[in-house]
């Protein structure tokens, strides 16, 4: 047996054993267009890039309690042009974001209208590919006011826009989203509509709009149903997310729900397009995308900082296995 002073810094190192779902998808290219990156850990960039990923859109998003201050939503916007690009790059993938008020925080009237005016001095930098996510939560008279004055902030910046479907009264949200869109004079092919299911995916396909469906554990679309979505409608206009965030989720939703697609027999290109192509067509059109940076993103230098920070503690890059496929 040997001793601890033995032991190298390999040896101390996790031990990881790949999924065996990786091996249907290996070769494979995934996009995640909802990611909230800013609540995960470096373990979850790891096994996002294993497992295919090569770009994904941070959103921004509420944190989880109320922000108290304009201050803290330009320091959050910040981070996402930000630190949180850089994060991702340590890890080989490309990281964009969509810039906006949500509609939890539309509430606060006060600190809404000052959010409104610093969002026009983050939705034109670089990298940022849309205005998002936004739309309704419990659809009150002031959510419906901040979405349209960032659905005409975006038509104005020709951006595409990201819009957050209610968890509540679902249907009756997607259709006020589409309506008010319209109103304000959007091109429903420059408008992704979130977190879909199977009640409101006919209509939002039907009147020309992006149907993006949410993996999550539990609630929102399993990747199951998923499956079935995508055999009843195909894949023209559809995209998967995994929207990771600080709740119970699964930052790897997309990679396994292209290996359940696989294993049902649907087509390679259907599930290229689903998992990968229609989200780069759809944010692509704000002129802030390009497929080629994808690969450059993959040559990782780790000795880089950013702002004399590194994601490097003493060397070591934890890990962790996450080998379940279905997504109930």
């Amino acid at each position: 047996m040997c001793c601890s002073h033995d032991l190298t810094e390999k040896d101390l190192q996790p031990r990881v054993e790949i999924p065996l779902y990786l091996e249907s998808i290996k070769g494979m290219k995934f996009f995640d267009p909802h990611v909230h990156m800013t609540s995960r850990t470096t373990d979850d960039y790891q096994a996002m890039a294993d497992a295919g990923v090569v770009a994904l859109i941070e959103p921004a998003f509420w944190l989880g309690q109320p922000r108290t201050g304009v201050a803290t939503f330009k320091d959050y916007y910040s981070s996402l042009i930000g630190w949180e690009r850089f994060r991702s790059s340590q890890f080989g993938i490309k990281h964009y974001c969509t810039i906006g008020l949500n509609s939890r925080e539309a509430n606060n009237e006060a600190l809404a209208e000052q959010v409104m005016e610093i969002l026009p001095l983050f939705i034109y930098k670089e990298g940022v590919v849309g205005v998002g996510e936004i739309g309704f939560d419990d659809q009150t008279a002031a959510e419906e006011k901040y979405y349209r004055l960032q659905l005409l902030l975006a038509k104005e910046a020709s951006l595409p826009v990201q819009i957050h479907t209610p968890h509540r009264d679902k249907k009756r949200g997607t259709q006020r989203s589409m309506d008010i869109a319209i109103d304000c004079g959007l091109d429903p092919g420059f408008v992704i509509v979130d977190h879909n299911n199977e009640e409101t995916v006919e209509e939002v396909l039907d009147r020309g709009f992006w149907a993006a469906f949410t993996i999550y554990p539990f609630t929102k679309m399993g990747n199951e149903r998923m499956v079935e979505v995508v055999k009843k409608y195909g894949a023209e206009r559809i995209m998967i997310n995994s929207a990771a965030d600080w709740g119970i989720s699964d930052p790897l939703a997309v990679p396994k729900t292209a290996a359940l697609m696989k294993q049902h027999g649907i087509p390679d290109e259907t599930i290229h397009l689903v998992t990968y192509k229609n989200a780069i067509t759809a944010f692509g059109q704000s002129g802030q995308l390009n497929e080629a940076d994808f690969a450059a993103a993959q040559q990782i230098d780790q000795s880089l900082k950013f702002q004399g920070n590194t994601v490097l503690r003493g060397g070591q890059q934890p890990r962790i296995n996450k080998d379940s496929l279905i997504i109930r």
